[in-house]
C-alpha cells in the first residue's frame, strides 16, 4: 500500500496559515448563512495568495455552483493547488471529479491516497481497479480488503460486489483480504484521531456518501465548508472467473468476466416513479436491479419534493443512452422517463 500523507504534516501546514483563518472563518460564517457571493469575496483573495483551505472552499463552490457558476474545470484547479499544499479532503474530492470527467488514470494516484485514508467511494473505486488490474496492478487481497472496507462504511454497491468476489477470490486470499482489512481500519482510526488535534474554525460534517446515507458519518475538519452533492460511484463489479481445478471438468464462464469499469458522469437521469413513502421507492429499485440487466450500474437518487421521493437513476452519458435504458425497464414491466437535470 502506499504511504499516506501523515497528520503531522497537515496539521503544520494549517499552524503556518493562522494568520488568514480569521478572514476563512469568516467565509464559513458567510457560507452558513447562506450568503454566498460574501464567502467568495472572502476566499478569493486568500486563495489567490495561496491558503489551501480558501482553495479547497472555492473548489467546492465552482462544484456546486454557488456564489459563482459552476465550473467542473476551476472546480479541478482549485482542489489541485490545495492538494499540492497538503489538503487531504481537497485531494479526496480532486481524484473523484477527475474520475467522474473521465481522466481515470490521472485520478488513481489521489484516489488511491483518498482510499487510504478511508474515503468509501475512493475505496470502492480502487477495489476494482485491484481486482481487474486497470491503471493498477492486480492484486485481489488488496481489493478484497479495499471492499470490505467500503462494504463496512454503507455503501451498498460494495456489498454487492463483496458478495461477488466471494464466488472467485479464492479463500486464502479472502482471509488474507480479511486481514489487511484490519489492518487499515485501524489505520484509518488513527489517522481520524489525529485529525482532531488541528485548528479549527467552526465544525462542517463530512460530504455524504453517494449511496443512501450510511449510518454514521465522520466529522470533517473545520474549513472544508462546503458539502459536496452525492456523487455518482462506479457501477457493481462482476467479477472474473476463478479457473476451476484440472480435476474437475471445467464450469461455464461467467459473464461478464470482468468487473465493469466504474463509469464517468453525465446530465441525465431517467425517473422510475414517485411515493409517498421512501421506503416503496428503495424496494422498487432493489426489485428492479434485479429484473433489468445493467440498471444496478447506476446510482440510484431519492430526490425529495415535499412529501414525495422520486426514484432516479443515472448518471447517464446521453438522452440516447437514457432512452435505451428507459425501454429495457418498461420491457420489465416498470414505468420510466429520461429526465436532464
Amino acid at each position: 500500500m502506499k504511504p499516506i500523507w501523515g497528520a503531522v504534516a497537515f496539521g503544520t501546514l494549517l499552524t503556518a496559515a493562522l494568520p488568514a483563518l480569521a478572514d476563512v472563518k469568516a467565509g464559513v460564517d458567510a457560507w452558513q448563512q447562506g450568503d454566498y457571493a460574501k464567502a467568495i469575496a472572502e476566499w478569493r483573495p486568500l486563495a489567490n495568495a495561496g491558503d489551501p483551505d480558501a482553495q479547497f472552499n472555492l473548489g467546492q463552490a465552482y462544484k456546486l455552483g454557488r456564489g459563482v457558476p459552476a465550473d467542473l474545470n476551476s472546480a479541478v484547479d482549485w482542489y489541485r493547488k490545495a492538494t499540492a499544499q497538503g489538503h487531504a479532503r481537497a485531494e479526496d474530492n480532486l481524484g473523484l471529479l477527475m474520475f467522474q470527467q473521465g481522466d481515470r488514470a490521472g485520478a488513481m494516484p489521489y484516489l488511491q491516497h483518498a482510499a487510504a485514508r478511508g474515503e468509501t467511494r475512493a475505496q470502492y473505486i480502487v477495489g476494482t481497479a485491484l481486482f481487474n488490474g486497470d491503471m493498477v496492478g492486480k492484486d485481489w487481497v488488496r481489493a478484497y480488503a479495499m471492499m470490505t472496507r467500503a462494504s463496512a462504511s454503507g455503501l451498498p454497491q460494495a456489498t454487492t460486489s463483496l458478495q461477488q468476489m466471494d464466488k472467485y477470490i479464492p479463500a486464502d486470499q479472502r482471509k488474507q483480504g480479511l486481514a489487511l482489512a484490519s489492518s487499515m481500519e485501524a489505520q484509518e482510526k488513527s489517522l481520524a484521531s489525529a485529525s482532531l488535534t488541528l485548528p479549527a474554525t467552526a465544525t462542517q460534517p463530512r460530504p455524504a456518501s453517494p449511496a443512501p446515507a450510511p449510518a454514521k458519518q465522520v466529522p470533517a475538519p473545520a474549513t472544508q465548508v462546503a458539502v459536496a452533492k452525492p456523487q455518482p460511484v462506479a457501477p457493481k463489479p462482476a467479477p472474473e472467473a476463478a479457473k476451476p481445478a484440472p480435476s474437475k471438468p471445467a464450469p461455464p464462464k461467467p459473464a461478464p468476466s470482468r468487473m465493469p469499469a466504474p463509469a464517468a458522469g453525465g446530465d441525465w437521469r431517467v425517473q422510475l416513479g414517485a411515493f409517498g413513502d421512501e421506503g416503496r421507492a428503495r424496494a422498487l429499485w432493489s426489485q428492479l436491479t434485479r429484473k433489468v440487466s445493467g440498471l444496478s450500474g447506476y446510482q440510484p437518487y431519492l430526490v425529495k419534493a415535499g412529501s414525495v421521493t422520486r426514484l432516479q437513476a443515472g448518471p447517464i452519458a446521453s438522452s440516447a443512452d437514457a432512452s435505451r435504458l428507459c425501454s429495457s425497464i418498461k420491457a420489465a414491466g416498470a414505468d420510466c422517463m429520461p429526465k436532464k437535470n
